[in-house]
C-alpha cells in the first residue's frame, strides 16, 4: 500500500485527489497539509508538514507556491519524494525545486494531463516543420479564482514550441501598449479568466492562407488528479534523486 501526503489538501484539487485515492486500493493518503486545517476526510490535517510525525512514500503537492519552502524542507529532511503540481512559482522558489532535486527525487510539471503532454509533442513536431513560415499564439482560459496568468500549462506549450522552432521566441504577453506590426518571431500568449471553466488551451500556427489550431480542453479536474497520484505511484519507485516529469511516466507506460 503507498502512503501518500497530501499537500493542498483541502483546496478544490486536493478534494478530487483524496475522492480518487479513496477508490483506488493501492494507495492510500496518511497525512494531509493545508493552511485550512478542519479535517475533511479520514485523515489527519496538518498546517505544516513539520508537525507530521508519521511517514509517507510520496507527496503530491497541490497548493500555493508560498507553501513551497517549507515543504521542500520536509521533504528533504525525510528524504521523501514530491510530486509538484502548483504553478506560479517564482525564480527563488524554481531555485528551492531544482536545489531539493540534488537529493531527493522531485516530479515537476505545470500539467498533470496525459492529454496535454501529448498534445507538446505534436506541437514540436509541427513547429519543426512550418518553421519560421507561420506565427505562433496561444489562448488559455480558466475559471475566475485562478491566481497565475499566463497558466503554467501555457508556458509548457510556448517552451515545447520554442524548443522545436528555428529561431529563439519572445513571449509577448500583450500589445496594447504598443501600435505596430506583429514582429515575426514572437509567440504571443492570451489568458481568459471566467465562470467555472476548468482549463482550454489552443496554439495557433498561422500562415498565408492557412490555420492550424491545436487544442485540448479539460472536463473536470479529474484528469488532473489522475495524473497526479500516477506521477505519485512513478515517483515513489526511484530511489536516486533528480527531476523528473511527465513524459517520463508516459515512457514507463509504453
Amino acid at each position: 500500500m503507498l502512503k501518500i501526503g497530501l499537500s493542498g489538501c483541502n483546496g478544490r484539487m486536493g478534494r478530487v485527489i483524496t475522492d480518487i485515492c479513496s477508490k483506488r486500493e493501492n494507495v492510500k493518503i496518511v497525512a494531509g497539509f493545508d493552511a485550512y486545517t478542519e479535517k475533511l476526510s479520514d485523515y489527519p490535517v496538518y498546517a505544516d508538514p513539520c508537525e507530521f510525525s508519521g511517514a509517507c512514500d510520496v507527496i503530491i503537492d497541490f497548493s500555493n507556491p508560498s507553501a513551497t519552502e517549507s515543504l521542500l524542507s520536509y521533504c528533504v529532511r525525510t528524504k521523501t519524494p514530491v510530486v509538484i503540481c502548483t504553478t506560479g512559482h517564482n525564480e527563488a522558489q524554481l531555485s528551492m525545486i531544482r536545489n531539493a532535486a540534488e537529493v531527493i527525487p522531485v516530479f515537476r510539471s505545470g500539467n498533470m494531463s496525459i492529454g496535454i503532454n501529448l498534445m507538446m509533442e505534436l506541437l514540436k513536431k509541427c513547429a519543426s516543420v512550418l518553421g519560421e513560415g507561420y506565427d505562433v499564439e496561444i489562448t488559455e482560459k480558466h475559471h475566475n479564482q485562478k491566481l497565475d496568468a499566463p497558466s503554467g500549462t501555457a508556458l509548457m506549450l510556448a517552451d515545447a514550441v520554442s524548443e522545436a522552432l528555428p529561431y529563439d521566441p519572445e513571449y509577448t504577453y500583450n500589445r496594447h501598449d504598443r501600435r505596430e506590426k506583429r514582429p515575426a518571431h514572437e509567440i504571443g500568449m492570451h489568458s481568459i479568466r471566467g465562470g467555472t471553466i476548468v482549463g482550454e488551451h489552443e496554439v495557433l500556427f498561422a500562415g498565408r492562407d492557412e490555420l492550424i489550431e491545436i487544442r485540448h480542453t479539460a472536463l473536470s479536474r479529474e484528469v488532473f488528479a489522475v495524473g497526479a497520484v500516477d506521477a505519485g505511484i512513478f515517483l515513489a519507485s526511484k530511489t536516486d534523486p533528480g527531476m523528473y516529469d511527465m513524459s517520463d511516466v508516459i515512457a514507463s507506460k509504453l
